[in-house]
């Protein structure tokens, strides 16, 4: 899918095995740029990897889009028909179990965009696809375990609070996140 926005043309596709480096490179500028007002230096680099970074069951099960602009990176974030809510890691070695649409509710995963290009409508390109695609599976309810920069996107979408609560970090810190939900 081809978009242009304010002058600039975004491309929005399903993201590939071969484009993990260039996710692992974009994930951490991201980061530190877009999280920096609500996190933590130390919190976001305990973060960095286990819980922001590439997972790549999204990319195998076809659920992770990437945005572009002239072949560059700008952008990704999907959904996911399995239990894990948040996290990285090789596909495979996240909660492998699938949901069920019929009982469970989808979870919108992992968004991340250069700053650069925030603001800039590549999250709602991203979340619009990743509705779109949560409903032609079968799905009527969603969640997300959103980070406190990443709250007013998904507000701006129908979804609503439904807890607050802190995320462990390996040096002993906590990562404050914003569990969201929508009905379709």
């Amino acid at each position: 899918m081809k978009i242009v926005a304010s002058g600039n043309s975004m491309c929005l596709r399903v993201a590939r095995a071969e484009d993990v480096p260039a996710l692992e490179e974009l994930i951490p500028i991201s980061v530190r740029a877009l999280q920096a007002a609500y996190y933590s230096k130390e919190q976001m680099d305990a973060a960095i990897g286990p819980i922001f970074g590439v997972d790549q069951q999204l990319i195998a099960d076809g659920t992770y889009f990437i945005v572009e602009d002239a072949g560059e990176v700008i952008g990704c974030g999907g959904w996911s028909k399995r239990k894990s809510l948040c996290g990285s890691g090789p596909a495979g070695e996240s909660t492998a179990t699938e949901l069920s649409s019929v009982h469970d509710a989808a979870r919108v995963r992992a968004f991340f965009v250069h700053p650069n290009w925030a603001r800039r409508g590549v999250g709602s390109l991203i979340m619009k696809a990743c509705e779109s695609a949560i409903r032609a599976a079968g799905f009527r309810r969603v969640e997300i375990l959103a980070t406190l920069a990443g709250e007013p996107l998904y507000a701006s979408f129908g979804y609503v609070v439904a807890d607050r609560y802190e995320l462990k970090l390996s040096n002993g810190l906590a990562l404050p996140v914003v569990s969201m939900a929508k009905k379709f």
